[in-house]
């Protein structure tokens, strides 16, 4: 509840125990073993911050938060905990809060979708469980699309990108650096079982527009954004990267507001320790940065674990509202843990805060929130306050009726395949099939030509042999002729008729031989 400019989050003898509104971008933790109340807890801010008008963002791993977008329902444990929370029934009615249903894979909520090139290759690194040469190939990839002005939407852009780079690595080896084959094929089979993953779902668009998340309904009332996370939290890997992207989108998108009357969005970060496990030291840095600088953007971030050594101590400090549930100190490991998040509260002289911590029964927290001054106020132990709306998950059809009722439906339910790298490369592979199709055709008509001219050629050369012989046998044919009827005129003047046969044969053979030496027969 939003009670006296302040997030009403638990009571102690009859005290109204909250965040001031203008402090809750401060950050906050939540903490406490499994079943002391942590998923309760957390509805709770998120019906008080909506009732602030301001914007939630929760991550649902359990799905029993769904329940928001519906009033509570009475019960004696309900009536007792609104007993103690100093209420009646009048003071404290059972409603319902804005909701808006998200899920990655689009079959709980709509579609929540970003691009390869929105993510970027450092978070896909850590995605496809690259190593760092790996990722520095990646970092190359993406700059030498950047380059051509190549769009990196969805995961067949990548692939065919990441093809093309392989098929021609000597060439951009010499102007980006070594290339190695080996490794681009290493990260296609990194990209293949993330496809596997259902990759090829979350990436393309319309990618989310996080502006979006930044609404009131009718009544100002904030809208609590809920991402369906039960399929997600079983890939530990992409639920944190992917929560980590929209931190990261938040920070690079908001632009810097300061401290204001209060949040501009609240940031709800379950399972937070995911976000850490087996982070490289590069992207705690940048978890660091974004965490201690989101806050002049605006946003508040609130880190749900179970116990408060899962969070980093450079991000734990930047933490100042605290709610912090039972811990168990059955080994010494836990007694450790029980020990260092006692330390962090600050101390309150009526009790030990180590033994109260492992005394805490359901619903019960130790909670420490910022003062008007900044400094911590000191430590309290105090009753949760119950939520309005309803506890437990919501039906189905209920579900699919709060998706097709929201306003961005139409925006985001359909994917769009817009022309980007992997088209690029379609067409350039078409082009160049039909180039050398068209040099293909263009060396058969050349050889086809020359076969023409080398048979006509032929043909020419066995006419003209044909004439030459048809005129060198007509020649001679009238040569030895004339020859004989000039030898038959001289064999008779000189020899009768003995030497007329003479004279004509001698005559023929004579004519014949001139005409050939003349022809070349």
């Amino acid at each position: 509840m939003f009670y006296e400019n302040q997030i009403w989050v638990a009571t102690r003898e009859q005290e109204r125990l909250g965040i001031i509104s203008r402090m809750a971008n401060r950050h906050g933790l939540i903490a406490g073993a499994t079943g002391t109340g942590k998923t309760v807890t957390l509805k709770v801010l998120a019906e008080s911050f909506s009732d602030a008008g301001v914007p939630v963002f929760l991550a649902d791993v359990k799905g029993d938060l769904g329940g928001l977008c519906l009033p509570g329902k009475d019960s004696n444990d309900m009536g007792e905990r609104i007993v103690q929370a100093g209420l009646d029934a009048e003071q404290f009615p059972f409603r319902p809060f804005p909701v808006c249903f998200w899920d990655l894979f689009g079959e709980k909520g709509l579609p929540l979708r970003t691009t390869i090139s929105e993510m970027g290759p450092m978070l896909l690194s850590r995605l496809m469980d690259l190593t760092a040469t790996q990722e520095d190939i990646l970092m190359i990839v993406f700059r030498i699309a950047d380059d051509e002005g190549l769009l990196l939407l969805d995961t067949k852009d990548l692939r065919a990108m990441l093809n093309y780079v392989g098929e021609n690595h000597k060439e951009y080896s010499a102007r980006y650096g070594n290339l190695p084959r080996q490794s681009i094929n290493s990260i296609l089979r990194g990209l293949v079982a993330l496809e596997e993953q259902g990759a090829d779902q979350f990436f393309g668009e319309p990618a989310l527009d996080i502006h979006d998340w930044f609404r009131t309904d009718f009544s100002g009332k904030g809208i609590v954004n809920i991402l369906h996370s039960e399929s997600l939290i079983n890939n530990p890997m992409m639920y944190s990267t992917f929560m980590l992207w929209m931190l990261s989108e938040l920070f690079e998108v908001l632009p810097e507001v300061g401290d204001g009357e209060k949040p501009k969005m609240v940031f709800f970060f379950d399972e937070a320790h995911l976000l850490f496990k087996g982070a490289p030291k590069a992207l705690l840095q940048k978890i660091s940065q974004v965490v201690k600088l989101i806050r002049s953007k605006g946003v508040g971030i609130y880190f749900i674990t179970q116990n408060p050594s899962d969070i980093p101590d450079e991000v734990l400090g930047q933490l100042g509202n605290k709610i912090q549930h039972a811990l168990h100190a059955y080994t010494p490991g836990e007694q450790k843990a029980v020990r260092a998040a006692a330390s962090s509260f600050r101390t309150n002289p009526d009790f030990d805060t180590r033994e109260v911590l492992t005394q805490l029964g359901i619903g019960e927290a130790l909670v420490s929130f910022l003062q008007e001054d900044g400094t911590p106020s000191v430590v309290q132990r105090a009753k949760i306050l119950p939520p309005q709306s309803q506890l437990g998950p919501v039906s189905l059809e209920e579900r699919k009726k709060q998706i097709q009722g929201n306003l961005l439906y139409a925006r985001y339910q359909t994917m769009i395949d817009r022309d980007s790298a992997y088209e690029f490369f379609q067409r350039k592979g078409k082009e160049e099939e039909a180039r050398k199709e068209h040099l293909r055709m263009e060396e058969e008509q050349e050889r086809a030509r020359q076969k023409a001219e080398k048979e006509e050629k032929r043909q020419q050369e066995a006419v003209q042999k044909a004439r030459k012989r048809a005129v060198t046998n007509v020649a001679r044919s009238a040569a030895g002729t004339i020859g004989r009827e000039l030898g038959n005129e001289i064999g008779k003047n000189v020899g009768g008729s003995f030497g007329k046969r003479l004279g004509g044969n001698l005559g023929a053979s004579i004519g014949r031989g001139i005409l050939g030496t003349l022809f070349g027969k």
